[in-house]
């Protein structure tokens, strides 16, 4: 099931026997994996990816800059998961994801945290900024802005 999002995108990834530690739950580090597969789907469905060895686009060329994760409740055993991922932030040079992992039917959260990046020249590998295609595609994963209460009269 699928439930019905406000923002961001969900990906549902598949768990493995591989993903498993020695007692039946996902390894902690599998965890930024699962991301990471959701992530690329996303991108590589509008065009980003790395195909023949080579970027299909210069965005591709980013790098992890942070990555904070919230241990909530642990995956028992293989089936799928929902990765629910969004965009905090997406500035110049460099874009903030928020993502949270939940069981199939989205009820459980199993984790839950940010992922940094930069997009980096590949000759210089400093930061460069993200090119208006990459903006298009990372648009929709917006996350709108929060609300602030007004403050009492």
């Amino acid at each position: 099931m699928t439930t019905v999002l406000d923002y961001g995108h969900q990906e549902r990834v598949r768990i493995h026997y591989d993903d498993l530690d020695q007692m039946g739950i996902v390894h902690n580090a599998r965890y930024a994996v699962l991301l990471e597969r959701a992530l690329t789907s996303y991108w590589e469905e509008r065009g980003f990816s790395i195909a023949n060895g080579r970027p299909t686009a210069p965005d591709v060329f980013n790098a992890v800059a942070e990555f904070t994760i919230n241990y909530r409740a642990p995956i028992r055993g293989t089936g799928d998961v929902l990765i629910h991922f969004w965009l905090d932030k997406f500035g110049r040079t460099s874009g903030v994801y928020g993502f949270r992992i939940t069981s199939a039917d989205g009820k459980t959260v199993h984790a839950e945290g940010h992922r940094a990046i930069v997009r980096l020249d590949p000759a210089t590998m400093r930061p460069t900024e993200w090119t208006p295609a990459a903006r298009a595609v990372a648009g929709p994963l917006m996350r709108p802005a929060l609300t602030q209460p007004e403050e009492a009269a």
